[in-house]
């Protein structure tokens, strides 16, 4: 990553911030775009706020614009400064058709919807830092410097394209190591939200092509770094070869397929899998090859080294076994290069070349300090007052 010099900078154009001037300057899909994040249903927000759902629905549409004396009101409902509803900032939308959810079936549409809006949230944050740091360009089939090029895709068939990418990214043949941070130096922005952020509860994880390639990953499901990287691959997966995120069976299928081709190649895994189910060779295995004991036995039936039949007698034994040692889950956060640190990173360039410190960042983008740092995983430095009684 490279700084960019601070005078390319646009600078926020300030606007008076009275209630009057917000109501007058207001931005119906920021309103959408709070009441998601806040898992909030129009009734909801206007038994609040004190008006009908059908006046919320009207400030959505842009039909009318809620009365000066309600600012104050809305932004404490939805937990966002007043100015968050000032029209004028760098936007991106998302619906649910831009983007590849691991677990659609199970996920209610308030939560996808709660989902995209922190994935616009976290492009409006990328945005933002890309003004002031040259992040990764994006090597991946699809797209250029962000732009897609439809004619540099890899092929549509899982596998091939598994391969074709390793090829192109340099893997080579054996394991691939620090698979996050190997996806964000080609510059696709990987985020995991914070532990107590509903998204992270609500949402197994997704990816989206829109703009800059985005992955969202949400270990706290299951801390499990194995499955942390199944998904990740699965991920990258939908974005090589799901331009159109319709999110039907066969389209996850297709994702797990590359996911297991990128990560176990056939031809470098075939020879190591043991003809009987040796569970120490499988424990040996994961940890050599950064994948499941569970992928690698549904390996071997996939690649006709053991019958269906094997495959769930092996699942009931390692069912048994599970918090055993060489068994058990193993935390995401004692890997760091499967934990993201690109917005990190770049805020924290930003902040030596330029200046940047998380105030101005919140002022810029009109979010609440905590939000900025929630987002960028930098932690408050103020020391803590604690009153003994």
């Amino acid at each position: 990553m490279r700084p960019i010099k601070q005078d390319l900078i646009p600078g926020l154009e300030e606007r008076g911030a009275t209630p009057r001037a917000i109501s007058d300057g207001f931005d119906p899909a920021r309103l959408t775009q709070a009441r998601r994040l806040a898992e909030m249903t129009k009734k909801d927000v206007a038994g609040a706020l004190g008006v009908t759902p059908a006046a919320v629905g009207q400030y959505e549409t842009g039909v009318s614009k809620p009365r000066p004396d309600l600012i104050p009101r809305l932004a404490e409902i939805l937990a966002v400064p007043p100015t968050f509803f000032l029209i004028g900032r760098p936007a991106h939308r998302l619906d649910a058709s831009m983007a590849h959810f691991r677990s659609l079936r199970s996920t209610p549409k308030a939560q996808r919807e709660r989902a995209l809006a922190f994935a616009e949230q976290v492009w409006e944050l990328a945005y933002a830092l890309e003004l002031r740091v040259q992040l990764p360009i994006v090597d991946l089939p699809g797209f250029a410097g962000g732009e897609v090029h439809p004619g540099a895709e890899l092929s549509v068939e899982p596998v091939a394209a598994a391969r074709e990418l390793r090829r192109r990214w340099g893997l080579g043949d054996g394991p691939v190591t620090h698979l996050v941070r190997r996806m964000e130096s080609q510059g696709i922005v990987v985020v995991m939200p914070p532990a107590g952020d509903p998204s992270a509860a609500s949402v197994d994880a997704f990816s989206t092509r829109a703009a800059r390639p985005l992955v969202v990953l949400t270990p706290n499901r299951a801390d499990d770094v194995y499955r942390h990287r199944f998904t990740a691959a699965h991920e990258l997966g939908h974005l090589v070869l799901h331009g159109d995120a319709t999110g039907d069976s066969r389209q996850e299928k297709e994702a797990d397929a590359f996911a297991a081709e990128f990560l176990t190649p056939h031809t470098s895994i075939l020879p190591l899998l043991p003809k009987r189910m040796d569970l120490t060779r499988f424990a040996e295995l994961r940890r050599v090859w950064g994948v499941s004991i569970h992928s690698l036995v549904y390996r071997c039936r996939e690649l006709g080294l053991i019958s269906d039949a094997t495959a769930s007698r092996t699942y009931q034994r390692l069912r048994a076994l599970d918090g055993q040692p060489g068994f058990t889950a193993e935390s995401v956060s004692n890997y760091l290069g499967e934990q993201p640190s690109l917005l990190g990173q770049a805020f924290e360039l930003a902040s030596e070349e330029t200046g940047l410190t998380v105030s101005a960042l919140a002022h810029e983008l009109a979010w609440t300090t905590s939000r900025v740092r929630e987002l960028l995983g930098v932690r408050d430095q103020r020391p803590v007052l604690r009153l003994v009684q």
